[in-house]
């Protein structure tokens, strides 16, 4: 049921009458339910073309509107506002729908087979993942889930930094804790890795081969360090239920010509020239604050050059659009790389780059910097084994990425409805409590017991998802997603504290179980999109 579709044919069809067409218009669901069930802007959108008081305007659609069984009544409202009222026989026959459709309810078409690539996380394989990569793990993979379940065709994408400087720097900080454990004092390379997890690195070598590896090229090292590292990456992403299904090499971009093929092409486009012993790319020219170096004066390539055959690479895949998920630190990376699209002759709108802001974690209202463990940044492996998979999911979508968040652990872990992945969990679970006493639901030809205030406000709330997901893919908001959910909860523990669900009267009972069953199909799918467990028991 797509009660906003038909509305808007209704009142597309009465604009016609008035010979109007091709207007951009907002149907909405009022924050007051005073104000109906849905509400329009129409009138006021029309004052410029028609030169009439919006009142005036609203008048004349309304009286074109055809009357139709969804519609109860019609108000206009403020300064010309439309408020429809829904007719509540056609309310409850969606029921039936969404009970039917189970885990498909909700999805969409919107996308129209639509082909999009979304890279996220993309860490180099130099250490472990921190809590600071959670934040775009969690929201890249939302965002392709609501984006697959909105009829997109997606690619989930990690781009493996395993070319340039920081990988030869890795190659080197194995190797000299090797040559150390070997007996030999050799010092750490400047921009070397420190973390633990290099030291366990060199440590295995060591118990496998004793000092035998100890003529062995850089290249030995960094393929072992790479191995290794990209494995925990993939386990720890795999934990935090993120699946990729491209993992694309910067070794290998390098090694497959694309490199020399942008570079021809750019200096073909004379976008490309040559000043103070380096070769700058005309950025300037596409929007960019100022032109870049893609060739230092040692003839080492800037990690710009890379990255833009990366994106030719993607682009000639065949993706309509290239979604990327960068750092805060990327920000100003945003204008070069756009740039750097245009002068390869492609559409920069092709490329919509996500940066996320940055997590605090909070505990007894302290914010916590170092792990216990290690004594560096917490990692993600961590954070699973402090608040589960389940909290760290849930609170990473409940704000928009544009926004720095507090990652409250004490919220987090609290087993209470003060901890909003456990309030919502929870009806899930209350409703599976419920529905485990009763017998399979059955279908109703006509609902006549459904009559309370709060059971139509559950029921419209219901509705509202398959909007709210169209929504979310659109403006690529997965926190619209878990909003919804918290309310759609809300809404189902108020009404569960207002109305009887069982009862001896059969017909009573099978129409709320019906009523309820939509409710626990509504937030086990929209848990679903946002990587979140829905608990049948708690």
């Amino acid at each position: 049921m797509n009660t906003k579709e038909l509305l808007k044919k209704l009142i597309d069809n009465a604009l016609s009458k008035i010979n109007i067409t091709d207007i951009n218009y907002i149907i909405e669901i009022p924050k007051d339910k005073i104000n109906g069930d849905f509400s329009t802007n129409v009138a006021m959108e029309l004052v410029k073309t028609l030169k009439q008081n919006p009142r005036e305007i609203a008048n004349n659609i309304v009286t074109n509107i055809k009357e139709d069984n969804i519609i109860e009544k019609i108000e206009i409202a403020g300064p010309g506002f439309i408020n429809f009222y829904l007719n509540k026989t056609y309310l409850l026959s969606g029921i039936n729908t969404i009970i039917e459709l189970d885990e498909n309810y909700g999805k969409n078409t919107i996308g129209k087979n639509k082909k999009i690539n979304i890279e996220y996380v993309s860490a180099n394989p130099t250490g472990i993942l921190h809590v600071g990569t959670a934040r775009g793990a969690a929201y890249g993979d939302n965002l392709s889930r609501i984006m697959s379940f909105s009829g997109y065709d997606v690619t989930r994408e990690y781009y493996v930094n395993d070319g340039g400087n920081q990988i030869n720097n890795l190659g080197k900080s194995i190797k000299v804790r090797y040559s150390n454990l070997c007996g030999y004092n050799e010092e750490m390379p400047e921009d070397g890795y420190y973390g633990k997890e290099i030291i366990e690195i060199a440590e295995k070598i060591y118990q496998n081969h004793n000092d035998k590896k100890l003529n062995e090229p850089l290249e030995f090292f960094t393929n072992i360090g790479i191995e290794t590292l990209l494995g925990r990456i993939k386990k720890d992403l795999e934990n935090f239920r993120v699946q990729f299904d491209v993992w694309t090499s910067e070794k290998e971009i390098r090694k497959s010509g694309r490199i020399e093929e942008c570079l021809k092409k750019l200096k073909e486009e004379d976008n490309i020239y040559e000043k103070e012993d380096a070769t700058w790319l005309r950025t300037t020219k596409y929007g960019d604050d100022k032109d870049r170096v893609i060739i230092k004066n040692d003839n080492s390539y800037t990690y710009l050059v890379p990255d833009i055959a990366y994106h030719l690479d993607k682009i000639d895949r065949g993706y309509d659009e290239l979604i990327d998920v960068l750092g805060s630190d990327h920000h100003g990376y945003i204008s070069r790389l756009k740039a750097s699209i245009e002068a390869l002759g492609y559409d920069k709108d092709k490329l919509d780059v996500k940066i996320l802001q940055m997590v605090k974690l909070i505990k007894d209202n302290e914010e916590i910097k170092m792990s216990k463990r290690t004594g560096k940044t917490i990692t993600i492996s961590e954070l699973i084994e402090e608040v589960g998979v389940n909290a760290s999911r849930y609170f990473f979508a409940t704000k928009s990425l544009d926004t720095q968040m507090n990652f409250d652990i004490n919220l987090a872990t609290k087993q209470s409805n003060e901890n909003p992945v456990y309030y919502v969990q929870y009806a899930h679970a209350r409703i599976c409590s419920i529905l485990k006493n009763v017998e399979d639901t059955t279908k109703i030809d006509k609902y006549e017991t459904i009559t309370s205030n709060q059971s139509f406000e559950l029921l419209n709330k219901v509705y509202e998802f398959k909007n709210v997901v169209e929504t979310s893919a659109e403006k690529r908001m997965p926190h619209l997603i878990t909003n919804y959910v918290y309310d759609l909860a809300t809404l189902f523990h108020s009404y569960y504290a207002h109305e009887k669900i069982i009862s001896d009267d059969i017909k009573y009972t099978q129409e709320r179980i019906n009523l309820i069953k939509t409710v626990k199909i509504t937030i086990k799918n929209a848990l679903n999109l946002i990587g979140v467990e829905a608990l049948e028991k708690m």
